[in-house]
């Protein structure tokens, strides 16, 4: 069971550098220190789960870059599902969450793993009892809600811990703020492919390098069964094989890549855009072969490597 790595005090209020300073918080579940402090002992327990084997932090390990080691996430029972684990680093910024954008904020994407069949197996309900029978956990509840243990807390406690998973201040927001030497040769010239031939910046813009949109990028499009991603919730045609874009920060340590797992390396992705992503009739129409030389791939993989931050 992956231990928790993280920081012992994780701040409410600081804003790492190159983040947006007005993290969005909903009106109804203000951040407070005991709903976070909940949220962390619940997202590393296996509690939460049906057989008690599997935590949030079994998937979303803070020692990868709380994203997924496995090429496709493993469930209860080892039952493989269909997709890797992406990363939770500054998920308060989201606006869209799961790789098809099935739900619209933290606290509805919380408790939909404790229910799946192929996650932890079990129902939210029966989670709130387990919680309810243990002791701490009602102690815990009643210091963060007035309310105690309810399905609706422990979504606002999950989410609070979420919320306040932020990492900036590398080396490329450094260099943005002025620090001319905070990137090397290798990783600025990087910098400049990812802004201009690269037109990577198209699809991983903004203070988190994503723009919370859906993109077909072709992405294992020749494999059977096809995984058509965004249109599975919407129905929608021009949403075929189309995927939430995923932040780029700290993206050195969350491999494998791509919604599939499909890709090992940084090095393989890069080489996937420059050949012009996979071709299938729903492709974006950002994407092009790119033409890099060997160099300049490396350069661009210098700077992705750059965006690892505190």
């Amino acid at each position: 069971m992956p231990k928790d790595t993280l920081p012992a005090t994780l701040s409410l209020q600081d804003i790492p550098l190159g983040l947006d300073a007005n993290r969005p918080v909903p009106k109804d579940n203000p951040l407070t220190e005991a709903k976070v402090r909940l949220g962390r002992r619940l997202f590393f327990d296996p509690i939460l789960s049906t057989d008690g084997t599997l935590s949030c932090a079994s998937c979303h390990d803070p020692t990868h870059g709380l994203a997924g080691r496995a090429r496709l996430a493993i469930g209860v029972k080892g039952r493989q599902m269909t997709r890797n684990a992406p990363s939770l680093w500054n998920r308060a910024y989201g606006t869209a969450f799961f790789w098809d954008g099935r739900e619209s904020s933290l606290e509805s994407q919380a408790l939909r793993p404790i229910e799946s069949s192929t996650e932890m197996g079990g129902t939210v309900d029966g989670a709130v009892r387990r919680l309810n029978a243990h002791q701490e956990y009602s102690d815990l509840f009643q210091a963060a809600f007035p309310d105690g243990v309810t399905a609706n807390n422990l979504a606002k406690s999950l989410a609070s811990f979420e919320r306040v998973l932020l990492s900036g201040n590398s080396r490329v927001d450094r260099f943005r703020s002025g620090e001319v030497r905070a990137l090397s040769d290798s990783e600025r010239h990087g910098l400049w492919i990812y802004e201009s031939r690269g037109g990577c910046w198209r699809c991983h813009s903004g203070h988190n390098f994503s723009d919370e949109g859906f993109h077909n990028t072709g992405v294992s499009w020749d494999q059977a069964p096809i995984d058509l991603g965004r249109f599975t919730i919407t129905n929608k045609d021009s949403d075929r094989g189309r995927f939430k874009t995923p932040t780029l920060r700290n993206v050195a340590f969350t491999a494998p890549y791509m919604h599939d797992g499909s890709l090992a390396t940084l090095e393989d992705v890069v080489d996937f855009y420059n050949r012009g992503g996979g071709k299938n009739p729903f492709l974006d129409g950002t994407i092009a072969p790119l033409g890099l030389s060997a160099e300049e791939k490396k350069d661009l993989v210098a700077f992705l490597k750059a965006l690892s931050g505190e």
